[in-house]
């Protein structure tokens, strides 16, 4: 996993450096989460985006998937990640990194259960065109 964290931050460093910021797209679901594009940029079928994104304290990203892998680090904030067996998948907090994998078969959601703005730095890897991210409904866990 130590590859992984020094790969994705790399990567996030790389495009941060390179790319010119993007028009806003929409954000993830939950009341108050706001995102906003750092940069973006599409090579061959693949479309390259680094958002920041906030999620309040005692708010969420909603359930969802991604059609790519998703690299991402935690600027600020304690992100608190599920998967859909409701359970915890782990806990990240300001410095961590986090690897998300593509598919309907990896149904998660990133909770602030902290007092204080979550802040991320994501890198979308993701076919050309296709969304940041995919709804899914609430796989029955308690919690939204």
């Amino acid at each position: 996993m130590r590859y992984k964290a020094r790969t994705a931050l790399a990567a996030l460093t790389l495009l941060a450096t390179t790319f010119v910021g993007g028009t806003a797209h929409a954000t993830p679901p939950g009341p108050g989460v706001t995102a906003k594009i750092i940069a973006q940029s599409t090579v061959g079928g693949t479309d390259y985006t680094l958002r920041e994104i906030t999620v309040p304290a005692g708010e969420s990203t909603g359930w969802h998937y991604h059609d790519g892998p998703l690299y991402a680090v935690v600027k600020q904030g304690t992100l608190s990640h599920f998967d859909s067996t409701c359970a915890s998948d782990g806990v990240y907090r300001a410095g961590s990194t986090i690897v998300e994998p593509s598919g309907s078969d990896h149904v998660h959601i990133g909770r602030n259960l902290g007092s204080a703005p979550l802040v991320l730095d994501v890198l979308y890897v993701l076919p050309h065109g296709a969304p940041f991210s995919e709804d899914a409904p609430n796989p029955g866990c308690s919690f939204q």
